[in-house]
Order: structure tokens, then C-alpha cells, then sequence
């Protein structure tokens, strides 16, 4: 097994970095899909057109490269392609795996509907997931290119199971299909691998399910590759420190949205894997400034130091209006620039390591 957390941080620093601190950028993944796209799904799914598959695919290509830009420009280190291709995180994916069915639309929160699938049979690997996706995007793209994955256990949870005896025994059986698709991407050089598992936290006891999920999914990846775990909303003191066990190299939060009230939990005992801290809301269209940035920045220091924490928004942007969703990432990466600056010059206090940090520490 491979040892994790890795040393793996610094091959995402861009050449022309300024400051001696390095405070990585990214997204979650999902963004405002362009209003045309939309329209291209509609007539895609409308069979008296003639607009088909490949028609698609070149509207799609056009999207992901239109967001990949957009997201560099922002000055992100990292990047994805807004996940341009997916309609949603489970049904995306449940469309590709062999025993998977769909019954209908049912109804999630307010007038959002989920198009929520069955397991019908046992699971099997079939088609590739984002092998395509994640080559056309590192193609176009001069930054390194991260690949959001929905994880077992919410692809488990988030479905209905009518095939095996508990969830449980499904969300393995799917860790085995995320490995397999994970291997092949780092076959195809994907270096920055983030598993989306929203349902942990909501879920009381079942972090120790989703810790064998991942000892399942990292099993031979090697060390340079990137592994996190995205957990957005729910009670997170039901599962830390237990997530510390984690065979992964990065757990991303969403702390921002609740005003940060839940950081104390992740004091006490020391957070020792690498914490990716959501800075600006995806909730409201209110674009934070970039000194309220730098301030919810700072949150992340009571947690971990600087080489531990990577920047983010609390979760994806794509329900914001894309000029929105881009001051923010803007913002952002000003914010993170602006704090490096100010640790490279000692005039940031960073509480978890117990002094004024500097470019000499």
C-alpha cells in the first residue's frame, strides 16, 4: 500500500510563481454551463432535429475548451473543465456502469428534480468514465488539470439498491470500478485525482465504509499522483479524527458556508493530511472581496501551516451565474497570492505552527 499523505504538492507550483510560499489554487469542479450548451442538450434530446452525437461532442469540446480558459485566466494552478460533459455527480456516472437502470425523475429540494437510479444487477466496469474528458481538457489547457470523480460511497447511497444485500457491500464493489477508471487516467496522465463524497458527513458511523472504499480505490496509484476526498455539508465532527486514517493526501471542506463554525473540530488532535479549505461561498451570489478572502484564508491556519493548505471555493460553482462564479475564483487567487506575499515577508502569525512564519521557516 501506498503511504499517504505524499510528497506530491509542489508539482503543481506554476514556473513563474513569485512568492516562496505556496498556498495551491483550484476549483471543486462543476461550473455555470454557457446557455447554448444547454440549448445543444435540448436538441440533442429532441429527435425531430438532426443534431446527434457528433454534433454534441463539438458543442461540448467548445464548452470545456471556453471553461478551461476561463478558469486559467482566473489564475488558478489547477484546473478542470467545469465538468461540461456531466449532466449530474451520480447520474453521470451510473449511465456508464453496467447494472445501473433508470426509473424516473424524483423530486430533491425545492423544484430540483434528480433523475435517481437503481442497481438492478451486480456492478461491473464497462465503458471509460472521463478518460476522453481528461485528455481533451490537458490538451488545451496550460495549467495542470485536476478530475473530479462522484465516490462509491455516495454513488452507493444515492441510489437505489435493489440488488445487494446492503449498501455497504454495493459501495465496494464500486470502489473496485472508481480504481479501475482511476488507474486508467493515470495511465493517461492524470496527476490530481478528487473523489466527490457529499454523503459522508450526513451519515452517522459510516466513515469507516468510506475508508475502506479508498483503500480499495488507491491501491497501486502511485505516489505522484494527487489523491483527495471532497466532503461538502453535514456534522463533521461525526467523522474526524477518523478521516485522518484516510489513504489520501488531501480532505476538502466546505467551511466557508457555515462561517467557519465547525474549524474547532478540526483542532484537536492534529489535522496531518493536507487541508483544502473552501474561501468563498457557492451559495450566494454575493462576490466576496478579496480581503475577506485573505481573513477566511487565514481560518485555515488554525489548522494546518501554509504547506498544508490548498485554496478553494466551498464546493461547485455551477449554480451561479458565470460572471459571478469568475470574480470569485479572480478574487480568490488574489487573495492566496496576496497571503503568500505576506508570509514570505513574516507578517502573518499562523497559529497551528505556533509562530510568525517566513520564507526562512
Amino acid at each position: 500500500m501506498t503511504d499517504r499523505p505524499a510528497d506530491n504538492r509542489e508539482q503543481f507550483r506554476p514556473a513563474d510563481h513569485d512568492n516562496d510560499h505556496f498556498l495551491l489554487t483550484t476549483v471543486v469542479g462543476s461550473y455555470k454551463k454557457p446557455k447554448w450548451l444547454d440549448h445543444a442538450r435540448d436538441l440533442l434530446e429532441d429527435e425531430d432535429t438532426n443534431f446527434g452525437d457528433e454534433e454534441w461532442e463539438e458543442a461540448t469540446d467548445d464548452a470545456a475548451r471556453l471553461i478551461t480558459e476561463e478558469h486559467e485566466r482566473s489564475g488558478l494552478d489547477v484546473v478542470v473543465d467545469g465538468e461540461m460533459r456531466r449532466n449530474e455527480m451520480v447520474e453521470y456516472f451510473a449511465e456508464r456502469i453496467d447494472g445501473y437502470e433508470f426509473n424516473g425523475r424524483v423530486k430533491v429540494w425545492g423544484h430540483n428534480y434528480f433523475n435517481k437510479p437503481s442497481v438492478a444487477d451486480e456492478v461491473e466496469y464497462g465503458e471509460q468514465w472521463l478518460v476522453d474528458e481528461f485528455e481533451f481538457t490537458d490538451s488545451v489547457a496550460d495549467r495542470p488539470v485536476k478530475v473530479p470523480i462522484t465516490g462509491p460511497y455516495t454513488l452507493a447511497s444515492w441510489t437505489f439498491n435493489e440488488a445487494y444485500e446492503d449498501d455497504e457491500a454495493l459501495a465496494y464493489d464500486l470502489a473496485e470500478l472508481v480504481n479501475e477508471e482511476i488507474e486508467q487516467l493515470v495511465d493517461a496522465g492524470a496527476r490530481y485525482i478528487q473523489i466527490d463524497e457529499p454523503a459522508l458527513a450526513t451519515t452517522p458511523d459510516d466513515h469507516a465504509i468510506v475508508g475502506e472504499c479508498l483503500e480499495r480505490i488507491v491501491e497501486d496509484i502511485p505516489e505522484d499522483v494527487r489523491i483527495g476526498v471532497h466532503v461538502c455539508y453535514g456534522d463533521y465532527s461525526r467523522i474526524y479524527p477518523e478521516i485522518l486514517d484516510y489513504p489520501v493526501d488531501e480532505i476538502d471542506l466546505e467551511l466557508t458556508n457555515g462561517n467557519y463554525e465547525q474549524i474547532d473540530v478540526f483542532t484537536d488532535p492534529e489535522f496531518t493530511l493536507d487541508l483544502a479549505l473552501g474561501v468563498v461561498d457557492n451559495h450566494t451570489a454575493e462576490v466576496e472581496t478579496v480581503e475577506e478572502i485573505k481573513e477566511n484564508i487565514l481560518q485555515g491556519f488554525k489548522v494546518v501551516p501554509p504547506e498544508q493548505l490548498t485554496i478553494s471555493p466551498d464546493c461547485g460553482l455551477k449554480l451561479l451565474p458565470r460572471e459571478i462564479a469568475y470574480q470569485k475564483m479572480e478574487n480568490m487567487v488574489q487573495a492566496a497570492r496576496e497571503v503568500e506575499a505576506e508570509l514570505d515577508a513574516g507578517e502573518i502569525d499562523v497559529p497551528v505552527a505556533g509562530e510568525t512564519a517566513s520564507a526562512d521557516d
